[in-house]
């Protein structure tokens, strides 16, 4: 199986369990996985034959944009769930990382969930 990377998309949302984070909000990063086969596409060389990677995107930032989550599991798992509703996507990996209103050195914190097809 072939994979897609979309890797460091940073998008505005209001996601958190501290209603300061709802309220003020943060950046969140986000890297995908999209595995597919891509052995056509690599022949062909038409776009028509690989994963539409454009989609792909603006579905990550629909869902970091959009409606808030308590959890960084959930912005997750419904950005896994619409990925694999795109044409030739079998399998989805999201990583998701905030920078959370906490004191203390570190660059993030984060989850990553895998879903099949």
């Amino acid at each position: 199986m072939d994979r897609l990377l979309l890797e460091g998309m940073t998008f505005f949302g209001r996601h958190g369990a501290l209603p300061a984070e709802r309220e003020l909000g943060a950046r969140f990063s986000v890297d995908v996985v999209l595995e597919a086969e891509l052995a056509e596409a690599g022949r062909s060389d038409r776009l028509q034959d690989t994963l539409d990677y454009v989609r792909a995107y603006e579905v990550v930032q629909e869902v970091v944009e959009g409606q808030p989550c308590l959890l960084l599991e959930a912005v997750a798992e419904r950005i896994a769930g619409r990925l694999l509703s795109l044409q030739r996507v079998r399998r989805a990996t999201v990583t998701v990382r905030k920078r959370p209103p906490l004191e203390g050195e570190f660059r993030a914190f984060g989850v990553e969930v895998t879903r099949p097809l």
